[in-house]
């Protein structure tokens, strides 16, 4: 598969095999103001890749800023990408220049797509086989933390994308802690920063960046701790609100990528635990959250009750037969096992392979 990355700054192409880059990436200038030049870079690059194949591609996949229809592969009103305006026909023009099949997506739904055929799904469902436990899961819900809050939905095996190519469109979903503003501006690089400079009395422009600010919370770094904590503290009850709510519908794993998926350590517990928080009732008593309870596959003794579960064995009515049976309902949210990018990468190769195995038993 040939693919890219693309970016405001920068377009980076290259070729995977068996989920592997086979080629040095090949970097081309962007130039986001003017489609015309970022169309004939994008057709340049692919032409490149092609160029130092030793054997033809199968296909082009790759992922694309939003909003779109991915389907029919047409760009639409892109921030970083000013030029894409009104409809792009991008994947059909790909289609005719190099006649070849072209698969465009978004990079949450290419990172949860990776992660459910080649990481966190199956790393969790083979300790589940090696405990004898009956429990298997096929539906996983992949976010990101970064610039932005994004997410990508797998269904029972199958990336699900939508009527309108905009399943999992999380960051537009209400932020517990600021009820008028979407989740993103709690869960994303500006809302760290923007809580540690609150906090510490910072103006904007000499605040820290988050990995600094990652650094500081530990004590590993000069600072304000107890700003640093509240700014992971506030990304975390807003996404584990959020996630909530996706899980009570989708009813699945959870695995967290992007770059602020490194300071897990300081704030994916108390997600965890906001996720699991009950809710209140009128006539007083607790109402768990969600149905199922929330585990922190990060934590080892969490990972290793979520991998016991509650498995026993039941008879069944009117026989002497016994069947496995595991009452306790429950997710895990960790972070991704193949890091982001390859998890995109891999994504991208394993979607476009999917859609020509399904074309090719449809003809």
């Amino acid at each position: 598969m040939m693919t890219l990355d693309a970016g405001g700054t920068n377009l980076v192409f290259t070729a995977v095999k068996a989920a592997e880059e086979i080629i040095e990436p090949i970097i081309l200038p962007s130039r986001p103001d003017n489609l015309e030049e970022i169309l004939r870079s994008i057709i340049r690059g692919f032409q490149e890749v092609r160029s130092g194949l030793s054997q033809e591609p199968a296909a082009i996949s790759f992922c694309f800023p939003g909003p779109a229809e991915y389907g029919r592969g047409i760009i639409d009103d892109l921030e970083n990408l000013p030029a894409f305006r009104h409809g792009v026909a991008m994947g059909p023009m790909l289609e005719e220049e190099f006649g070849l099949p072209v698969f465009i997506n978004n990079d949450g739904d290419l990172f949860a797509y990776g992660e459910a055929m080649a990481g966190i799904l199956p790393e969790i469902n083979g300790l589940l086989e090696e405990r004898g436990s009956p429990k298997r899961y096929r539906n996983l819900i992949g976010v990101t933390f970064g610039t932005g809050f994004g997410a990508g939905i797998v269904f029972k095996g199958e990336l699900f994308t939508g009527d309108n190519s905009a399943a999992g469109e999380i960051n537009r979903t209400r932020n517990r802690l600021l009820p008028d503003c979407s989740v993103e501006e709690s869960v994303s690089i500006h809302g760290v920063r923007r809580v540690y400079a609150r906090e510490a009395g910072l103006d904007m422009d000499r605040c820290p960046w988050p990995k600094e600010i990652y650094e500081i919370g530990l004590g590993r770094a000069a600072g304000d701790r107890n700003a640093a904590r509240n700014a992971f503290e506030e990304l975390a009850v807003a996404a584990g609100d959020a996630l909530a709510n996706a899980v009570t519908l989708l009813d699945g794993l959870v695995v967290i990528g992007g770059g602020l998926a490194g300071a897990h350590e300081l704030f994916l517990p108390r997600l965890v635990e906001e996720m699991n928080r009950p809710f209140q009732t009128i006539s007083g008593p607790a109402l768990n959250r969600m149905e199922s309870r929330a585990f922190n596959l990060e934590d080892q003794v969490d990972l290793a009750e979520f991998i016991e579960g509650g498995a026993r064995e039941i008879t069944v009515p009117f026989s002497d037969r016994k069947i496995k049976y595991d009452p306790l309902k429950r997710i895990g949210v960790g972070v991704t096992r193949l890091g982001t990018l390859r998890a995109v990468a891999i994504g991208a190769y394993a979607f476009a392979l999917s859609r020509i195995d399904s074309d090719e038993r449809m003809s």
